[in-house]
């Protein structure tokens, strides 16, 4: 039995929506993109929410409102995709990684505040939570600005300590909900727990518009700004030729957006299929030594699935288990490898093996299974009696 490692949920709504919209002459900046960002923002339980064509895009404008630049630091997670921290390289500001809770694999409140503290306080130690490539420099608490968590896997961040972090050292908080739309932290919902969130929208999340993002704030002016810079930099009113700063082309089509409309409607059937199939693996993967499924934490009052994630534990190995599963036709994703430890942050900031333990050895254990919405109970029995056997357990 061949089984996709994931797909998109579909259906005669969504391609009507995107029929509809190739019968008009408006393809881009039209009535669905406005009716995209309404939806979204009601999800968020924010104000304001602008449409732009990835989860990427969205991050980096969410840098640039919050008035991160040179050489500004930004504490945040080496456990997640390479975007969280590249957007703070865009603008040249500094990632400052500190490591991850185990359990769940999102940023270590505690790890925060001991790196916060020690930065803005000046102590001896400061200069420790920093890249070795900038150690020697001369130690600038006042650069220390903002903080960028991520949802990791759909499970909201522990965001009341970080926020209240944020609060004492006067920090912007800028959340990471690329993988969490529809999650709720404490019975608010995600994308909506920092200064400004970011949903993304590829084929594997819970809902999709092929490629697409969002940036939701409270805050009208940081919208006001990140619609101006997706349309390169032209002002509201501005005729098509006239740019009042560096933009960017971050646009999302209005293709896209009445996908996502259409999908949006269809949330709650999406996020319950999800959760479905989430069980189901749980069911099966229970009482397993050599299998940990994920573990959700007491503040998520609702996950929204993104990828069932597992831990692979000794002396099961997971890159045997991953290739025994393939050869049964059953694709598998490492799920994350250390953003410290790719070769481009290596090469820049002398990153080495053991600077996040725990990042680490989640990186080495995680294994991403098939999931979508799609999945039938029948795909998980198959993959569950695989992957038992695969560990020595079956």
């Amino acid at each position: 039995m061949k089984i996709p490692m994931s797909s998109p949920d579909v259906s005669q709504s969504e391609i009507d929506a995107v029929v509809a919209v190739l019968r008009t002459p408006q393809l881009s900046m039209g009535p669905q993109i406005e009716a995209f960002e309404a939806e979204m923002a009601r999800l968020a339980g924010v104000q304001n929410a602008v449409g732009v064509n990835s989860g990427t895009a969205g991050l980096h404008l969410a840098v640039i409102a919050s008035g991160l630049g040179e050489d500004d630091w930004v504490v945040t997670t080496p456990f997640s995709f390479v975007a969280s921290a590249n957007c703070l390289l865009y603008e040249r500001a500094l990632p400052v990684f500190v490591d991850v809770d185990e359990s769940t694999g999102n940023i270590d409140p505690a790890r925060v505040e001991e790196a916060v503290s020690a930065i803005r306080r000046g102590r001896k130690n400061a200069s420790t939570f920093l890249p070795r490539s900038h150690r020697r420099k001369k130690l600038r608490p006042s650069r220390l600005r903002a903080l960028l968590p991520v949802d990791v896997f759909g499970q909201p961040a522990e965001m009341d300590q970080l926020r209240e972090i944020a609060r004492a050292n006067k920090l912007v908080v800028i959340e990471d909900a690329c993988e969490a739309l529809g999650s709720s932290y404490k019975g608010r919902p995600a994308g909506g727990l920092g200064d400004v969130g970011v949903f993304a929208y590829y084929p594997n999340k819970q809902m999709t518009t092929g490629e697409g993002g969002a940036l939701v704030t409270g805050r009208v002016e940081w919208a006001d700004l990140a619609r101006s810079l997706r349309n390169q930099g032209r002002a509201p009113g501005a005729t098509w030729l006239e740019h009042v700063r560096l933009g960017y082309n971050y646009r999302l089509d209005e293709l896209s957006a009445a996908l996502g409309v259409a999908q949006a409607r269809r949330l709650e059937d999406l996020i319950d299929r999800r959760h479905r199939v989430a069980m189901w693996y749980t069911q099966r993967l229970a009482g397993l030594e050599r299998v940990r499924p994920p573990q959700i934490a007491s503040t998520t009052t609702r996950i929204s699935w993104f990828v069932y994630v597992v831990r692979i534990l000794p002396p099961a190995n997971r890159v045997e288990v991953a290739r025994r599963l393939l050869q049964r036709e059953i694709p598998t994703r490492n799920y994350f490898s250390p953003i410290h430890l790719q070769p481009f942050y290596v090469e820049r900031f002398g990153y080495r093996r053991r600077d996040f333990p725990v990042t680490e050895l989640l990186g080495e254990q995680s294994l991403a299974l098939p999931f979508s919405s799609v999945m039938t109970e029948g795909q998980v029995d198959a993959v569950c009696r695989e992957l038992k056997a695969a560990v020595g357990e079956g």
